[in-house]
């Protein structure tokens, strides 16, 4: 296969509209999503929030301000093409400029610190970005980009389960993980569970589960269920929008599953604020 050129500049570009897009509108599904739970809503304080939350998200799109404070860790996913070559810098310096220069161009709260204990002075740009590449066949460069919060990510969970734990101790531990979290990962959420792979990989599924469509289903029945169980048992907890009661905790459950060993069962739970910043571009 020929190989395909591409330009560094291009890409950081597209990279800081995305960055633009991410931080100032909502995906309009999400929107959709909270819509629906207002309706279905039977807490009047939990319909007020709500309510809150779809202001702000118009206010953020149309004054062109963060739609959350915290503008959080900048995370990527990107698979490229092994015919794809970059002209000029290498990809990892392209997404670090791009993340220090969208910082600075949309005024983004600087959030990540140099060292997590001997120098937690702050980096002053939001880098370094979290790369996550993947070499893939083909000439395509796709690139999925997250603005992850503090809050609901310190609220995450990773469990070393035993083989035989079955389908009740797995809906149980992620059930504990979200009431545990209780307002403090700023609920409703959207959780991405990876299960199976190891220590290192179950998270990176679970992370990877948020960058799905949030209409998105596993495609083996017996996982979509379990999703679908899961999210109702949540939403029947109580704990509601900011934590403040009501049915709407969950508006989304991705799960993502990979072979394991035979005497591991991985589970890892990420949980995704209301905001919900993912976005993918095709270069």
């Amino acid at each position: 296969m020929t190989p395909r050129v591409i330009n560094a500049e291009y890409i950081k570009t597209k990279i800081i509209e995305a960055i633009g897009v991410l931080s100032f509108r909502s995906d309009p599904k999400l929107l959709n999503c909270m819509r629906a739970a207002r309706q279905s809503e039977t807490s009047e304080i939990a319909r007020d929030i709500l309510d809150a939350i779809l202001d702000n998200a118009a206010i953020a799109a149309n004054e062109q301000i963060p739609g959350c404070q915290d503008t959080g860790t900048l995370v990527f996913f990107v698979d490229i093409g092994s015919s794809v070559l970059i002209e000029g810098h290498g990809l990892t310096a392209i997404i670090h400029e791009a993340v220090a220069e969208a910082s600075r161009k949309f005024y983004l709260r600087r959030s990540i610190v140099r060292d997590p204990l001997l120098d937690r002075t702050n980096t002053g740009d939001n880098t370094p970005a979290v790369i996550h590449l993947s070499l893939v066949d083909g000439d395509g460069l796709v690139i999925h980009i997250a603005q992850k919060g503090g809050g609901a990510e310190n609220m995450s969970r990773l469990f070393m389960l035993n083989p035989s734990s079955g389908r009740e101790e797995i809906i149980s531990n992620v059930i504990r993980t979200v009431t545990e979290a209780g307002a403090k990962a700023c609920p409703p959420l959207i959780l991405g569970i990876g299960l199976g792979a190891n220590f290192e990989t179950a998270p990176l599924l679970a992370k990877r589960a948020l960058f799905q469509d949030l209409e998105a289903r596993n495609p083996v029945a017996y996982y979509a269920e379990l999703e679908d169980e899961i999210k109702s048992r949540i939403n029947s907890s109580g704990i509601g929008p900011m934590g403040m009661g009501g049915n709407c905790t969950v508006l989304a459950v991705h799960l993502l599953q990979a072979a394991c060993h035979m005497a591991s069962l991985p589970l890892a739970v990420n949980l995704q604020c209301h905001a919900f910043r993912h976005l993918g571009i095709r270069i």
